[in-house]
């Protein structure tokens, strides 16, 4: 299985899905969602899950930065920003609670404060749907996800900052 797109090919990610792009939430989050075809699924593929994360936040923040999760994905196309209006269900991302309100679901943007980031796109193909709703945390992808991955795939991209 492969992952391709214009903004994770191992090069720069385009400003507009980040901090110096210009759409945001109502918080000031990065919104426009990155787009991505999915090649060579398994066969007994019945929908994708995914996450988009930033390794390289560890040392500013102390964890693995989550910019997006979501799951139920059944087409191998995922459009720019689809994170708006999406036919998928999306979990919380780590802006949760950055802006003092309670939750940031769906797509948020690059946002590396120190040097430029590396960001990591990856997507499950799994057997099933998953029994979950907007507003999932990453555990309960995690332990939905088990038993059921058939093919991981990853693409990356630099973000600066």
């Amino acid at each position: 299985m492969r992952i391709i797109s214009e903004a994770m090919n191992g090069g720069k990610i385009p400003e507009r899905f980040g901090k110096f792009g210009s759409e945001f939430s109502n918080s000031g989050v990065p919104s426009r969602s990155i787009p991505f075809s999915i090649a060579e699924a398994p066969a007994g593929t019945v929908s994708y899950a995914i996450e988009l994360f930033d390794v390289d936040s560890v040392p500013v923040c102390g964890f693995v930065w989550i910019h997006w999760l979501a799951a139920n994905i059944i087409a191998n196309y995922v459009p720019e920003n689809v994170s708006i209006n999406a036919d998928f269900v999306q979990g919380v991302n780590s802006w949760f609670g950055s802006d003092g309100k309670d939750a940031s679901i769906g797509y948020g943007g690059m946002a590396p404060p120190d040097k430029p980031h590396t960001y990591t796109l990856k997507v499950y193909a799994l057997d099933c749907k998953l029994d979950l709703q907007n507003g999932f945390f990453y555990n309960e992808i995690i332990h939905a996800m088990k038993g059921h991955v058939l093919a991981t795939a990853e693409a990356e991209g630099i973000y600066k900052n």
